[in-house]
């Protein structure tokens, strides 16, 4: 029995896992780009981040709002997507709001 329990407890675990798996390779391309904002246009960083989500998230990629000014000169790039688990007995759609902000 506590196999099974445990079985269980890791087949769910891997799929949700997934799902923050893949935030934070979204956040992490997000931030790696901020910090390159410097020598870079908000199309090559848009068309970067669009490439490495298409790649990462199963349905496709979000749209990237990029900002850049303030005081001090900042970068703000975010987004907004949803993952969908459907599990047996569980079935619930994840929002998700990547963000990286790095001082130009």
């Amino acid at each position: 029995m506590s196999l099974l329990i445990f079985v269980a407890a890791l087949y769910y675990g891997v799929n949700i896992g997934q799902v923050y798996l893949h935030y934070y390779q979204i956040r992490d391309g997000m931030r790696t780009q901020a910090r390159m904002a410097p020598s870079l246009t908000d199309d090559v960083i848009n068309r970067r981040l669009m490439s490495q989500a298409d790649s990462i998230l199963p349905g496709g990629a979000p749209s990237f709002k990029i900002t850049r000014g303030g005081h001090p000169n900042r970068i703000t790039i975010q987004t907004e997507y949803s993952e969908e688990i459907d599990l047996p007995l569980f079935k619930h759609t994840f929002v998700l709001h990547p963000r990286a902000e790095e001082q130009l």
